[in-house]
C-alpha cells in the first residue's frame, strides 16, 4: 500500500498478527521489499513491516541525491504510520546502513537489529561516484553485468536467482538508484555502530563478493555480543537466494532474544 506522508509516498506492506512482537525488513540498493518474500512466508508469527526506500519499487522518486538522514526519517515515519516500535530491524546491504543509523538516532524504536551483508560503510566515496556517472551516463544497464557478478559471486552465471536479481535490478529508476547511491558514498557509521550495545546478528552470504564474509565478521567484532552466520551458496541478497537458511538464522535469533 502507498503511505502518503508529507512530502513523498512510500510503499510499504504490513502482515502478521497486529499484537504479535514486530520486525522491520529493509531491503538494498536496486532491489526492493519483494526480496523478502520467501522470508516473510515463514515468519507468520511476528507483525512483519516492509517499505521501499524511496526512489526504489512502488515507493516515489523524488530528484537525486539523496541524504542517509532522509532514509532513515522515512524509516522512522513508516513506522510511526503503523504503530511500530520496540522492533527487531533487518537490513540487507544499504539497509542495514539504514537500520544502524535508525538505531544510533531512535533506540525506543529499535531493540534488536539483524544487519545482512553490510557494513559501516559500503565502498568508498570516489567508487560510487564512479558507479553514478556510469548510470547517468548509461542507464542500470551500464552497470548491471558488474552488479550481478558482485551480488552473486564467481558463479554468477548459474545462479538460481541470477533473473529474478537481474529483474530487479533492471526496473529500478536510474534517478532512484543514484539518490541512495549518493546516500551510501556519504555514509560512515564506524564510529557510531560502535557505540551500540543492544542484540545483534550478523549474516554474511559465502559467494558475496559486495560485502564479503570478513567484512561481515568485522561487523560483528565491533558490537559487542553480536552473533555471526555464515551462508554456504549465498550472494548479496542472502534472503532471497536462501530464504529457508535465512528465516531459519533469523527465528532463532529472535528466539534467542526473547522477542516473542
Amino acid at each position: 500500500m502507498l503511505v502518503y506522508l508529507n512530502d513523498i509516498r512510500l510503499n510499504a506492506v504490513c502482515e502478521g498478527p497486529p499484537t504479535a512482537p514486530p520486525l522491520v525488513l529493509i531491503h538494498g540498493l536496486g532491489a526492493d521489499l519483494t526480496v523478502w518474500d520467501g522470508v516473510v512466508a515463514r515468519l507468520a508469527q511476528w507483525r512483519v513491516l516492509r517499505v521501499d526506500l524511496r526512489g526504489h519499487g512502488g515507493s516515489d522518486v523524488p530528484p537525486p541525491p539523496y541524504t542517509m538522514g532522509a532514509l532513515i526519517r522515512d524509516c522512522e515515519r513508516i513506522m510511526a504510520h503503523f504503530g511500530v516500535a520496540e522492533a527487531v530491524v533487518a537490513g540487507l546491504g544499504a539497509g542495514g546502513l539504514v537500520a544502524q543509523g535508525l538505531a544510533v538516532k531512535r533506540l525506543d524504536l529499535v531493540r534488536g537489529l539483524v544487519l545482512s551483508n553490510t557494513g559501516t560503510r559500503l565502498g568508498t566515496p570516489d567508487i560510487w561516484q564512479r558507479r553514478i556517472a556510469t548510470v547517468q551516463d548509461g542507464g542500470i544497464a551500464a552497470i548491471l553485468d558488474a552488479t550481478l557478478a558482485q551480488n552473486l559471486g564467481y558463479r554468477w552465471r548459474q545462479a538460481a536467482t541470477l533473473a529474478t536479481q537481474s529483474a530487479l535490478l533492471s526496473q529500478t529508476d536510474p534517478a532512484g538508484w543514484i539518490g541512495v547511491a549518493a546516500a551510501i558514498a556519504g555514509s560512515d557509521f564506524y564510529q557510531t555502530t560502535a557505540t551500540l550495545r543492544l542484540p545483534t546478528l550478523v549474516i554474511a552470504g559465502s559467494d558475496d563478493a559486495a560485502t564479503p564474509p570478513d567484512m561481515q565478521r568485522e561487523l560483528a567484532y565491533l558490537i559487542p555480543g553480536a552473533e555471526f552466520r555464515l551462508m554456504q551458496r549465498s550472494g548479496h541478497i542472502a534472503s532471497l537466494d536462501q530464504p529457508d537458511d535465512f528465516a531459519s538464522h533469523l527465528r532463532g535469533f529472535l528466539t534467542r532474544v526473547g522477542h516473542l
